[in-house]
């Protein structure tokens, strides 16, 4: 290959680099404008006050500060039942439950 092929070959090739670079820059700058940002999800573990006129009846007056302020954290976790999750204290399941589980439960 003489000197000049190798030339021309080099500047074919950094041009159709050069190119590429420029449509794909183009091409996501588009699609980045394009698609909605995503709207911020609330933060897990963020205690929510529930303020049913039910609930309301039930609780003191310090237990409603501390729900009003943030403070607030329910036996049980968030969910009431171990972890967070929904509480598992129906007839059936203590049936069926050994007192050493029910006591990590309570724990």
């Amino acid at each position: 290959m003489n000197k000049t092929r190798t030339v021309a070959y080099a500047s074919t090739v950094a041009a159709a680099l050069l190119v590429g670079g420029v449509l794909g820059a183009t091409v996501l700058a588009n699609v980045n404008a394009a698609s909605p940002s995503p709207s911020p999800a609330a933060s897990p573990g963020t205690f929510k006050s529930n303020e049913d006129p039910t609930h309301e009846k039930g609780e003191t007056a310090a237990q409603e500060a501390a729900e009003n302020n943030g403070t607030f954290h329910p036996a049980g976790g968030p969910g009431g039942g171990p972890g967070g999750g929904p509480s598992n204290e129906s007839p059936a399941h203590e049936a069926a439950e050994s007192p050493s589980r029910e006591a990590s439960e309570k724990s």
